[in-house]
């Protein structure tokens, strides 16, 4: 496999894919499609693909330390999901009565889940926010600037630092973490084309960006120099994971959201999940430490 560019795993055609989880402890990898409000679950041991239908929108998740379990960002609220039965419970509504849905998240270091909303409309405006979801499942409105479109939350491997963005003004920006302090700008994106949606960290403290529009994910030095980029042949790669044994394989969500007839004739793997195997390892993904 040539590791400057992604290929095609699965062909899951998702309207809008995100999400990219890897579960060490069962060996599978979680997404969604969001639009398509359904949770899927692939199992690289036989290649097979399975997926839940969700009651609404889902758009982000954790893995918990129940391993029958996941924590739901669906597009109103926060819920565990039964993954045996399929039960959904209620914890926590999120904006109610704003014209806003839950985005992006990521679990912390500490097993506190940490996400974002975004304005659910064609030209969002900065009106939504970051939140953390605590182990006794309160709810709190972090110290960040309001958002548009929260995505590329991750944390250092140390748990030290955090990382986030707006993707609309297309920079990534970088804080202490629990602090908030030295909040600064990582990087910002100069190529013509391309936002910054997804994110994870590797073993050394790079993260790895997927970029909507760009075809391309992108590795970002602790300084924030690029030291890596791998094509990936879709146009809207939305989000990353590193995942398998050795967390040497990076998986790549994807989307067709947006894309007219023409656009996808020539992009027909489009919503598909996308594999590379990079230089670099990733950590495995902390779960969610608050309980049903």
């Amino acid at each position: 496999m040539d590791a400057a560019r992604a290929q095609l795993l699965i062909d899951s055609q998702c309207t809008l894919g995100e999400g990219a989880t890897w579960c060490a402890s069962s060996g599978r990898f979680y997404w969604t499609d969001i639009e398509g409000k359904r949770l899927w679950r692939y199992d690289p041991r036989d290649r097979t693909s399975v997926s839940f239908a969700m009651p609404e929108r889902l758009a982000c998740f954790a893995l918990c330390a129940d391993p029958g379990a996941l924590l739901l960002g669906l597009a109103s609220r926060l819920a565990f999901f039964d993954l045996a039965t399929g039960a959904i419970e209620t914890i926590t509504e999120v904006e109610a009565g704003l014209p806003t849905r839950l985005n992006d998240g990521r679990c912390d270091r500490q097993g506190r889940f940490v996400f974002g909303t975004k304005h659910d409309v064609d030209q969002a405006e900065a009106i939504g926010g970051f939140y953390r979801l605590n182990g006794d499942l309160s709810l709190e409105r972090l110290p960040l600037a309001d958002c548009a479109i929260s995505n590329s939350i991750a944390f250092g491997p140390d748990g030290a630092t955090m990382y986030y963005c707006d993707s609309p003004t297309r920079q990534i920006r970088v804080c202490d973490y629990p602090s908030f302090g030295n909040d600064r700008v990582f990087v910002e994106l100069q190529d013509a084309a391309g936002v910054p949606d997804g994110s994870t960290i590797d073993s050394d403290g790079g993260l790895w960006n997927a970029q909507w529009g760009g075809a391309r994910v992108v590795r970002y030095a602790p300084d924030g120099r690029e030291t890596a980029r791998i094509d990936v042949p879709t146009s809207q790669p939305s989000c990353v994971a590193f995942g398998g044994a050795q967390f040497d394989t990076l998986y790549v969500t994807s989307a067709r959201i947006g894309l007219d007839d023409q656009a996808l004739h020539g992009d027909v793997s489009a919503g598909g999940v996308f594999i590379a195997t990079p230089a670099a390892r990733g950590v495995a993904e902390p779960v969610f430490a608050g309980k049903r």
